[in-house]
């Protein structure tokens, strides 16, 4: 197995110089710009806890940001890299407080390994995980469910449809399916391998179960896309905020399946997703404090309590990842 890297991207919604830069740029618009997803949990050093004791074969963590970083992460660690997104993204599309464009230069990192594995800040690992978990013969480990798009009127939808599209341009879907038929219609996927009959018979691809976790990528795929459709990734990195016509991430997950550049893999039973303020507080933290998974996803959302919430959960990861067990991150100040 080759080595395999994890990349994570946070932002500092009170640094009052991001703010000051946000609400220049703001739009008026057209764009999902809500205070929600920059709302400051305390939880990210657990992030770094998880990774350091629950997956110590990692070759290395990439940290990016717009420049900031919380004052306890320790730079002198051999194996954290501290990426600035001026150290990536091509000088055009900064600043940006577009998700999308801060995903989609990854594979211009410097450094960053063919294989790695991409987080958000709510993604928590809170058990052991193997790095087979991730990758299998060097191909990321995946489970294409298709399924048909739900016409919601959303942001997500409109970019999803977007995702789609780009995908049936460029992919013929019986081909596709007839060339790695055992990867897309395979036990391995128990019921929802019938999903996959159902819908196979369409002649074009009408979306996939997304899973909001961390997703393996191959960098190679960023450079096919950015090859093939640099006119579509180069308007949605355009847009300093999300828009409706852009395209994200999944779109990479997507390109890999249809390729066939994957191992099948049911991973849903080894993940946790909650929704913080519609989720039941209890059950979240007996999920944590108990290790039901390897992977817990927050998603952070509206909730009366706020405070006592956030409480609850620093509570909650410090029982399993107590400060005496860091020795890569914290205190240290650069």
């Amino acid at each position: 197995m080759e080595k395999i890297d994890f990349v994570i991207i946070w932002v500092d919604g009170n640094d009052p110089k991001w703010q000051k830069k946000f609400y220049e740029y703001h739009p008026n618009i057209n764009t999902d710009t809500g205070e929600i997803r920059y709302r400051d949990w305390g939880l990210l050093k657990f992030w770094f806890r998880g990774v350091e004791n629950f997956a110590s074969w990692v070759n290395n963590v990439y940290f990016v940001t717009c420049g900031h970083y919380p004052d306890w992460l320790n730079f002198n660690n051999p194996k954290l890299k501290f990426i600035r997104h001026s150290d990536y993204i091509p000088s055009e599309y900064l600043p940006t407080f577009n998700s999308h464009t801060i995903e989609l230069n990854l594979h211009r990192i410097e450094g960053l390994s063919e294989r790695f594995v991409y987080f958000n800040d709510d993604f928590f690992l809170i058990d052991n995980v193997n790095p087979d978990f991730y990758f299998k013969k060097n191909l990321p480990c995946d489970m294409p469910i298709i399924r048909t798009l739900t016409g919601e009127n959303s942001l997500m939808s409109y970019i999803e449809l977007s995702n789609i599209e780009v995908l049936n341009r460029n992919f013929n879907k019986k081909d596709v399916l007839e060339k790695n038929l055992l990867k897309w219609f395979n036990l391995k996927y128990r019921h929802y391998l019938f999903q996959n009959l159902y819908f196979s018979f369409l002649p074009q691809f009408t979306g996939f179960y997304t899973h909001h976790s961390p997703a393996p990528f191959l960098k190679s795929t960023f450079h096919e896309i950015w090859h093939k459709e640099y006119e579509t990734l180069d308007r949605t990195c355009k847009c300093r905020f999300r828009e409706k016509v852009n395209v994200n991430q999944y779109l990479i997950r997507y390109w890999q399946l249809a390729s066939g550049q994957f191992v099948p893999f049911n991973n849903i039973k080894k993940r946790l997703y909650y929704a913080l303020g519609i989720s039941p507080i209890d059950e979240i933290v007996s999920s944590i404090v108990n290790q039901k998974s390897n992977c817990i996803i927050l998603n952070d959302s509206i909730l009366d309590d706020f405070e006592t919430t956030k409480l609850r959960l620093l509570k909650a990861f410090n029982k399993i990842l107590p400060l005496s067990l860091i020795h890569i991150s914290e205190p240290t100040r650069r």
